[in-house]
Formats: C-alpha cells, sequence, structure tokens
C-alpha cells in the first residue's frame, strides 16, 4: 500500500511541478521590464553547503526558491541583497537545474552574467546592517541544513529585522533557518508560532532522507511551533503568522512572496 502511495505522490509532484512552471512564464517580460521606485530592501540568505554525506550528486540553492521570489519582490518595487554564511558563491543544487523544475525565469537568470555574478559574490554576514532590512527571506536547498541553524550571525541579523518590526520569512529547507531565532526574553520565536516547512513525507518521496542531518519537520515542534502542511506533497502551501512567513517546498516561493509584500504593505 505504502509503494503504490509513493508512486502517487510522486507523480503527483512531478505533474503540479509542470504546472507551476508553466504558470509563472506568463509575466516574466514585465517583471524584467517594469522598473520601480525602490519600496525599501529585502537580505535573502543562501547557503554555501554543496556535498551530501554520501551521494555523487551535489546539494545548494534550489535555484527556483530564489528567482521566484525574486522576481516577486522586484516587480513589487523592492531591493535585494544576496548574503550567506561565509559570503562569496553559492552553489546550485544539481537537481534544481533540470528542465522539469526550470521554468523561463529561472532560465533567463542563470544566462544573465550579472545575476550569477551576484550568486558567486554574495555578502558575509559580517557585511549586513540590519538597519536596512524590511524583511529576510531564507532560500532552502537540502545544503541550508547544515550552515543555516547554527549560524549565530545570521541568527542576530535576522533577530534583529524581527525586532524593529520587520519580517522573518524562509521556504522548504530555508525553515531551517527560524530554528535558533529566539525572541527577546530568550524563548524560540517560533514558539506558538504556526509554521510549516519541508515535510518528512516529502523527505522519504525525495530519497534524500538518510542523508539530512535531522527531520526540519520534527525540530520546529520540538521549537514549540505548530506545524502544518499541504495535504498533497510539492503543493504550494503557505503560512503567514503575523510577520512570520514561510512555505512547505520548492512549489510555494512564489505564493511566500507574495504573502510578503501584502505583509509588507500592511506594515507601512
Amino acid at each position: 500500500m505504502f509503494k503504490r502511495w509513493n508512486l502517487f505522490y510522486r507523480w503527483m509532484g512531478i505533474f503540479m511541478v509542470i504546472f507551476a512552471s508553466g504558470q509563472s512564464t506568463a509575466s516574466e517580460s514585465t517583471q524584467q521590464t517594469n522598473p520601480l521606485k525602490s519600496k525599501g530592501k529585502i537580505l535573502v540568505v543562501m547557503t554555501n553547503h554543496a556535498t551530501y554525506p554520501s551521494r555523487s550528486d551535489t546539494t545548494g540553492l534550489w535555484l527556483t526558491e530564489l528567482t521566484h521570489f525574486y522576481d516577486v519582490a522586484q516587480a513589487a518595487g523592492y531591493d535585494m541583497d544576496f548574503v550567506s554564511p561565509q559570503g562569496g558563491t553559492v552553489p546550485l543544487d544539481e537537481r534544481s537545474l533540470k528542465s522539469i523544475y526550470m521554468d523561463a525565469s529561472a532560465k533567463a537568470h542563470l544566462a544573465d552574467p550579472n545575476f550569477v555574478q551576484r550568486l558567486n559574490t554574495t555578502l558575509a554576514p559580517n557585511a549586513i546592517d540590519s538597519a536596512h532590512y524590511q524583511a529576510v527571506y531564507y532560500t532552502g536547498g537540502h545544503g541550508t541544513m547544515w550552515d543555516f541553524p547554527n549560524n549565530q550571525a545570521l541568527q542576530k541579523i535576522s533577530e534583529k529585522i524581527y525586532q524593529q518590526g520587520g519580517i522573518v520569512s524562509a521556504v522548504c529547507h530555508g525553515v531551517g533557518g527560524l530554528l535558533p531565532l529566539k525572541k527577546q526574553n530568550g524563548q524560540p520565536l517560533i514558539a506558538g508560532r504556526t509554521v510549516t516547512g519541508f515535510a518528512n513525507i516529502e523527505e522519504t518521496l525525495s530519497g534524500i532522507k538518510s542523508q539530512v542531518p535531522f527531520s526540519l519537520q520534527n525540530n520546529l515542534i520540538q521549537h514549540g511551533a505548530q506545524y502544518k502542511r499541504g495535504f498533497f506533497p510539492f503543493t504550494s502551501y503557505v503560512i503567514s503568522d503575523d510577520r512570520i512567513i514561510t512555505g512547505q517546498n520548492p512549489q510555494s516561493s512564489k505564493e511566500v512572496a507574495e504573502a510578503v509584500i501584502k505583509r509588507l504593505k500592511s506594515l507601512k
């Protein structure tokens, strides 16, 4: 029975990826040619980690988790700075570059020398002044599970952004970046809050369960969060709990961006 459901979920995930890819290409040209006066800045966090314990392929940033968010935020008039735990080059997850996952926008960004240069020269945390940002967005990819949760510099940056009234957002495995964040009373920021992130069933279906250092879903619950996921794996699912906005998987990136922009408008 499990094998039958496993096969069903895999095909459902593939169908939704193809559907989402087709949907996201419709407005790419207008997003690229719609100059707007900057409404503020969002800090986008990406991983530097590329290796699995025993797999030969590499992990890193899941590309569309950046590009889908980037396109929506840019179209809304926001500037973005790229930061990573170590600064410098951000590796790209090999699987995220397969044709089934890449849409027209992702391909265009990857062919843009200026965009690629930004991925190769991300800022280090010590170059960031939290006061300049209205929101922080943690992108995903399995690499984030190794270098997001224990990075104290990123933790302090995000805590300050939240304390000054900004938004903390994340998608997929990037939600692991929220695990170390604390309230001013020292309690976990996500304690008592409703969040989502890459689900255990998705980890199993992706074939990476044996590689990851911990279960994201279980750790979110252990930090006091109320964890929720969508009924179908690999379909967009986003939760906005005031100024904490989280998305379950790569298919959620665009909706996370839309939720962040909507919440930013309400804060003005």
